[in-house]
């Protein structure tokens, strides 16, 4: 404590203050922030107003005690500071003070040595409020990164120049790609470098400007060759000038409405084929049986208008035994089955048809292959439609190149490959719909049966072509060790 030597010299020092005109008023007690004299015992000698407020004390009060008596812990920290003080000769930094009624404060503060007469000057800011602020904006941006960073949805965060600013582990696996590889990048990079549709993005941002918000859906190629479809929603500058967009993967969904939609399409061809057939076959037996009965008559300059319609006729039977394969379940008996087997009696039975266009068949088999679960003959049909089609697509003749091999530990790969004219891009994915076919006298329902087939088997087809080099039709089958139901 002060000693009455102490207080008298204290006195001294405020008595001069006082009278030094303009100092005491305008830069101590109507300051705003709290001033406080101290010695080097650390008391409090002098304090303004202000400084009686923050430490919640009376003047009488204040100047009883040490500043370190309001300090809340004693720590390492509050040892740094008051070395640096000593060894600068002023300092500037916070600590958190317990006030006399309890209450606890973040204080500001800036200290001076041997600031007036020998004494020191500490000025002191309440900053509990800013403080506060500061930790409930860091706790919500804790709880924003915890939600970034567990959300199930892909996550991309971009600025206004289209730079991404942020992506969550989410969008890191969807897009099999890492974040280190993607911060930075343009949306435009981005969009190319997974092959999407630049363009379509270009809209979609205008739009997303003008509007505030925009949904919508896009193809990318991953970085392991898979194409996949993502539904997103982007909302425009939601902070800090950050525009903030989250996608899903929807390929298996829009596989399944498409599926969906080809089964019911299916259904409703299936109904229509079994009447159609009922009432075209009925007469077309007749006609059939008299068109036998009047050729044995005929002479020989009209034998060919009855070769012509005698292959009519079968080409309809042939049309009318795929609708009839459509309208009805299949009664199928799945059985172990070696594919390269069918395949080999496939070509010979087409053999004849190829030599006759100039073509020939090239054939690599992977010998050694686990049999498969399937119904031959149904298998054969398949193949024998997309050999056909790649017969009549090359009439200047070629190569037919068939192989077969083992793709993955669960599946069989089949690729038949012609020379032909090739198909267009966009009419790819339009193979295997009813009545949709890229010949001028097809219909369509080979390829559709081909399709239904496979499903039934629970393989699937893809289609690799190039306009004027051909095209290659894959069919993946699974092995013996998969349970097709």
């Amino acid at each position: 404590m002060p000693t009455s030597n102490d207080w008298n010299q204290r006195r001294k020092i405020i008595d001069k203050l006082s009278q030094e005109e303009g100092i005491y008023s305008e830069l101590f007690m109507e300051a705003i922030d709290g001033i406080v004299l101290w010695e080097d015992g650390g008391w409090i000698i002098h304090a303004n107003e202000s400084a009686c407020r923050i430490f919640e004390s009376s003047y009488e009060d204040l100047i009883q005690h040490k500043i370190s008596d309001f300090i809340y812990q004693s720590d390492e920290k509050q040892f740094l500071i008051f070395q640096a003080l000593y060894k600068q000769g002023a300092i500037r930094d916070e600590l958190q003070f317990l006030m006399p009624n309890g209450q606890y404060k973040t204080l500001e503060f800036t200290m001076k040595l041997k600031s007036y007469e020998g004494y020191h000057m500490a000025i002191f800011r309440n900053v509990s409020e800013r403080y506060m602020m500061e930790v409930e904006l860091r706790n919500s941006e804790l709880k924003f990164r915890k939600v970034f960073e567990g959300a199930l949805e892909g996550i991309i965060l971009w600025d206004a120049a289209g730079h991404i600013f942020d992506i969550n582990p989410s969008a890191e696996k969807m897009l099999h790609s890492k974040k280190h590889n993607l911060m930075g990048k343009s949306l435009k990079y981005i969009i190319t470098e997974f092959s999407g549709d630049v363009s379509e993005v270009k809209s979609a941002v205008k739009k997303l400007m003008d509007d505030g918000t925009f949904e919508g859906s896009i193809e990318l190629k991953t970085k392991n060759g898979e194409t996949k479809r993502f539904e997103y929603l982007s909302k425009y500058n939601l902070f800090s000038n950050y525009t903030l967009t989250t996608f899903k993967d929807i390929t298996d969904k829009a596989e399944m409405e498409e599926r969906l939609k080809k089964s019911d399409t299916l259904n409703v061809l299936g109904q229509l084929a079994a009447g159609i057939a009922h009432e075209v076959r009925n007469p077309m037996t007749a006609v059939k049986g008299f068109i036998q009965l009047l050729e044995s008559s005929m002479d020989k300059e009209h034998s060919m208008y009855f070769n012509i319609i005698s292959t009519e006729l079968a080409r309809i039977d042939s049309i009318i035994n795929e609708f009839l394969f459509l309208s009805k379940p299949q009664a199928v008996k799945y059985m172990e089955n070696d594919i390269i087997i069918i395949m080999r009696e496939t070509v010979k039975l087409l053999n004849a048809q190829a030599l006759l266009n100039n073509i020939q068949f090239r054939t690599y088999y992977e010998y050694g292959l686990p049999s498969i679960l399937c119904e031959g003959n149904q298998l054969k049909k398949v193949f024998i439609n997309i050999i056909k089609n790649a017969i009549e697509v090359m009439p200047k003749g070629g190569f037919i190149t068939i192989t077969i091999q083992s793709f993955n530990e669960d599946s069989v790969k089949v690729s038949i490959e012609d020379e032909g004219g090739g198909i267009q891009e966009d009419k790819i994915d339009k193979l295997g719909q009813p009545f949709f076919t890229t010949k001028e006298r097809g219909n369509g329902l080979g390829l559709m049966v081909s399709y239904k087939i496979i499903d039934e088997h629970k393989g699937s087809v893809k289609v690799d072509s190039i306009e004027g080099k051909g095209t290659t039709f894959h069919i993946y089958l699974p092995k013996i060790n998969q349970k097709i139901f």
